[in-house]
């Protein structure tokens, strides 16, 4: 078995459930996954990601479904959001360094999209 890297099982999880365009359970998001991920492994990502607001639930039988309401794109600007909406965060700093990390062609199309 492989090893992941930090962050990859949320990841490949959250990939799952945007591909899948409907709530999944647990068990089907594990089946889909492959491997042999054990289910609790998988409801306790699952469960992280809700509780930091990145996939929904819903009531399914005697547990629930879940579901991905961002996709990639999506989950990285409300990540930002979130972020800078912390009353604790110097924004300043933090899109200064933001900004700082771009490529001359990221510069320019952010700066295009602050134009219009």
């Amino acid at each position: 078995m492989s090893r992941r890297t930090k962050g990859g099982l949320e990841r490949e999880i959250h990939a799952v459930l945007a591909a899948a365009g409907e709530s999944m359970t647990p068990a089907r998001v594990r089946d889909v996954l492959g491997g042999d991920l054990a289910y609790t492994t998988v409801l306790t990502v699952l469960s992280r990601l809700y509780d930091k607001g990145e996939i929904t639930r819903e009531p399914s039988g005697r547990g629930y479904a879940y579901s991905a309401p961002y996709d990639a794109a999506g989950l990285t600007a409300r990540r930002m959001a979130v972020l800078l909406g912390d009353e604790d965060v110097d924004r300043a700093t933090v899109l200064t360094r933001f900004v700082d990390g771009l490529s001359p062609g990221d510069e320019d199309l952010l700066r295009s999209l602050l134009e219009r």
